[in-house]
């Protein structure tokens, strides 16, 4: 699937910033440069905030700021209130992702970090010591050989208010809960300093309700954000946090550790890349349920089975599946809607098909969340003349009625028309 192909579409700036301590904060605060790997090498300021608009977001993570090359051109940006503003004043949140590899009780940890800093003075700081750990110049996303808790007692040394989230935290590889390389607990992985640990990061392969499963999850906040490799709008923000109030770090942050923001937006856990258990080379996938009656091994190849998501949450659950904390925060079960399109016209996501539909709806609606979230039916259906079905696909998505075949093995679910969801595994 191509990438290169650009929407016509673009927003005006006056009304789509934020200016009022009233107004929601719909953000994305974990995303990459061009600078890290597998990133579109058209990552840039001026496309991340033009889509960032056209998807409805309001403020965005700065992604890979430990990278020399990407902080010269955030540093041309205008600071205040620990945000940086563009020219025409679209807030970004300084924010990198670090991955960590390094051993402890006899098993090879692999385990990814967002990180959240107040100001440019702190970035640095971070960065410097970084530095003194490993190199920074190869990628965006650098690796380090230190634990989780060396990391939580520097940045702590540094500052207060650098905020440290394990990042999509049930992946197999690279989350802190994963099958291959994480931990069965927070308090195995931080020991005494896990009350440092004030949020997690859900991932594309889980939502709060398989979260608040977990006990010790039960006091976190539980945020979401894209983890996104490119701006184009069926990445971006397809995972966000909504907050309230003032637009500064000072608010944001106090939200997080305080776990008072309004809500999340989630994809369905499906359409993540790992929620199933299976191989994508022999391309099986199958449940919990039926990964246990093979014992784990793949009947393809006779090896096991990567072992996904809503596998490993049963395993590590201690509520009850329908359990809900008194602190759950509610969210937002959404497929981008050039799935949705994609679905609908049976094209891909980034064909001209597709783009064309896209382009009329934002037109008329202004943004991607107005439609998947508020516009009515009746609207639609006037802006939409003929299409019943793109117009229902849309409604349903909007109260969680779409199924989808879910993903495994580092490959995307498939959203579903209703004639194949009776075939879904």
């Amino acid at each position: 699937m191509t990438e290169e192909k650009e929407t016509i579409a673009d927003s005006e700036n006056s009304d789509k910033f934020l200016d009022s301590e009233k107004s929601e904060i719909i953000s994305d605060l974990h995303i990459h440069s061009r600078f890290s790997r597998a990133c579109s090498k058209n990552l840039s300021i001026e496309n991340l905030e033009k889509y960032a608009l056209i998807k409805g977001i309001n403020l965005l993570g700065t992604g890979d700021f430990t990278h020399a090359s990407w902080f010269k051109e955030l540093d041309a940006l205008e600071e205040r209130d620990g945000l940086l503003f563009t020219k025409t004043g679209f807030p970004f949140l300084w924010q990198t992702e670090i991955s960590l590899m390094y051993s402890k009780g006899g098993k090879g940890r692999r385990i990814h970090y967002v990180m959240l800093a107040p100001n440019k003075e702190i970035v640095k700081q971070i960065t410097s010591w970084l530095g003194s750990k490993g190199r920074l110049d190869y990628d965006g996303r650098p690796i380090f050989g230190f634990s989780s808790i060396e990391l939580v007692d520097a940045m702590q040394s540094i500052s207060k208010d650098i905020e440290i989230i394990p990042a999509h935290i049930w992946t197999p590889w690279f989350g802190i809960f994963g099958s291959q390389t994480g931990f069965d607990s927070l308090k195995e992985c931080f020991e005494d300093k896990t009350d440092k640990i004030h949020a997690i990061e859900t991932g594309m392969s889980s939502d709060p309700e398989m979260n608040w499963r977990i006990k010790e999850l039960n006091d976190k906040s539980i945020i979401s954000s894209s983890d996104s490799h490119s701006f184009w709008p069926w990445r971006l923000g397809r995972e966000s946090t909504i907050f309230t109030g003032k637009l500064s770090y000072e608010n944001i942050l106090k939200q997080i550790r305080e776990n008072s923001f309004k809500a999340t937006i989630e994809t369905d856990p499906g359409y993540g890349k790992y929620h199933y258990d299976g191989h994508r080379n022999c391309g099986f996938s199958c449940s919990p349920k039926e990964a246990e009656k093979l014992k784990g091994i793949c009947p393809k190849c006779g090896k096991p089975l990567i072992i996904g998501v809503e596998n490993r949450v049963e395993k590590l659950a201690d509520n009850p599946l329908g359990f809900m904390p008194k602190n759950a925060k509610p969210f937002y079960k959404l497929l981008p809607l050039q799935e949705l399109i994609a679905l609908s016209k049976a094209s891909t996501l980034a064909s001209k098909k597709t783009w064309l539909v896209y382009n009329q709806l934002i037109e008329k609606f202004q943004n991607e969340f107005n439609i998947l979230l508020h516009v009515d039916k009746l609207e639609l259906a006037k802006a939409l003349p003929g299409d019943e079905q793109l117009v229902q696909l849309i409604i349903d998505n909007r109260i969680a009625n779409i199924r989808v075949q879910p993903g495994f093995d580092g490959q995307y679910g498939l959203p579903l028309l209703k004639e194949k969801q009776e075939k879904l595994l």
